[in-house]
């Protein structure tokens, strides 16, 4: 079995940092794409940033300049590195990977995190 486990939300007030971390865990041949998304009270889940396996990043506009994705393979980590945090940027953040787990017959999995809430609020 496959999970990603999150960390690192918490409360933060505006214009600070906040770093999550997300580490996938189980029978993994290889991660394709390991990426963040957030759910807003009342909104749907959105995009936040996404890392394809190569190295190519993917960001929604609303974070561009201010949040970082990065990877570190080793460890099957993913971490959302966030700056210059605005109220808005509230939500529940999910972790999100793509993979391909090792079995009897190999498989592609899209896994989802249990999410993380990040507020910020002064």
């Amino acid at each position: 079995q496959v999970q990603l486990v999150e960390s690192g939300g918490g409360l933060v007030p505006p214009g600070g940092s906040l770093r999550l971390s997300c580490a996938a865990s189980g029978s993994i041949v290889s991660i394709n794409v390991m990426g963040w998304y957030r759910q807003a009270p009342g909104k749907e889940r959105e995009l936040v940033a996404v890392l394809i396996s190569g190295g190519r990043t993917n960001y929604a506009d609303s974070v561009k300049g201010r949040f970082t994705i990065s990877r570190d393979n080793a460890k099957n980590t993913v971490y959302l590195q966030m700056n210059s945090l605005k109220p808005e940027d509230t939500a529940v953040y999910y972790c999100n990977a793509n993979l391909l787990q090792a079995g009897e017959r190999n498989r592609y999995l899209d896994v989802w995190g249990q999410g993380t809430l990040v507020t910020v609020s002064s």
